[in-house]
């Protein structure tokens, strides 16, 4: 039976959308490569985002000779095409402020994201075939993490959202050939102390200080 245990990983805390890793991003990113150095990738990708990118190379530090690629396809955008009609308000004033056309080019990026990193085929894990066992790390954003959650679940289509991840927690789904998809973990942030959890979570999610 093909596996393919998919880890992800939101970018480290970051100076604005567009910025790079804040010192607590960049310590959050060279903790989550040492927790992952005894796992055996065959590949890391990430997100176009200067922050993601950052990100994805202190991870790859703990692991050289593992492939390092940029993907479009696991960049920062909305990944359902939703009607905010339809959606509890605080979702709908989300989705609402994303026009149609954001929010078809994100549904059609998703959908690439999952046909590529979620399948378990030869294409994907290689002529080892049926016994292949594969581990790939993604680096990506909060949105498209709920994706992969939602579409692993087999969740309505309005249901990633609210999946809150914090900055280099760790979410981990395993694929099997002819088996549904497996929520190993979600958001898995024991490699970080805690005055590095947490961020990237709204303030009234946040449980209070000691």
């Amino acid at each position: 039976m093909a596996s393919r245990f998919l880890y992800l990983v939101r970018h480290g805390e970051a100076a604005g959308e567009d910025g790079s890793l804040t010192a607590a991003g960049q310590e959050q990113a060279r903790l989550t490569g040492a927790r992952l150095a005894a796992v055996p990738l065959a590949a890391i990708a990430h997100s176009p985002r200067p922050r993601a990118a950052q990100t994805a190379r202190l991870i790859a530090g703990h692991r050289p000779g593992v492939p390092l690629t940029e993907s479009a396809v696991l960049g920062d955008y909305i990944p359902g095409d939703l009607d905010p009609g339809t959606l509890p308000p605080p979702f709908a004033r989300l989705v609402g402020s994303y026009t149609i056309t954001e929010r078809n080019e994100g549904a059609a990026l998703a959908r690439a994201a999952v046909e590529q990193f979620a399948g378990t085929g030869e294409e994907h894990l290689g002529p080892a075939g049926a016994d292949a066992v594969r581990h790939e790390l993604i680096v990506t954003h909060n949105f498209l993490i709920g994706w992969f959650i939602r579409q692993a679940l087999d969740a309505p289509d309005w249901r990633w959202l609210g999946l809150n991840q914090q900055h280099c927690a760790l979410t981990v789904i395993l694929y099997q050939t002819g088996r549904p998809a497996s929520l190993v973990s979600f958001n898995d942030a024991a490699h970080l102390p805690r005055s590095l959890r947490w961020t990237g979570f709204p303030d009234r999610l946040r449980p209070a200080a000691d």
